[in-house]
């Protein structure tokens, strides 16, 4: 499946769509920096690569990318993905599953973890 940069991110991560036996993969990144057209974090620019390893088969679920801002607007206090969705850092690679009903994130990976082959394949899993 492909990664998608084109995902709009809902307001919480109970709004998502996510199918009955099915998840949704979101990977929390920074916005790219207007001057180089790259990402701003160098770890988002390190991990990239494995994400793209992993979710770039054709037999890989699909990724949507939720951009959380240039620095100064994650930085703040107020950012709405630190608020609404709980991501302290950059890149955050989240899996979403219906629960008894509800949407609630089943896992989650940091850098490091994106960065782990090992646990990066069990979180596909």
């Amino acid at each position: 499946m492909p990664i998608s940069s084109a995902f709009c991110a809902p307001s919480a991560a109970h709004q998502l769509d996510v199918p009955p036996d099915g998840a949704v993969f979101l990977i929390f990144i920074s916005s790219d920096d207007p001057e180089t057209q790259q990402p701003w974090c160098p770890d988002v620019r390190a991990s990239w690569p494995h994400v793209v390893a992993a979710f770039g088969a054709d037999t890989a679920p699909e990724l949507s990318v939720v951009r959380v801002g240039q620095r100064a607007e994650w930085r703040s206090e107020g950012n709405a993905y630190r608020r609404n969705w709980g991501v302290r850092g950059v890149p955050t690679l989240a899996k979403y599953r219906r629960v008894d009903g509800q949407v609630v994130e089943t896992a989650r990976l940091d850098e490091n973890g994106i960065q782990d082959g090992e646990a990066l394949r069990e979180f596909l899993k």
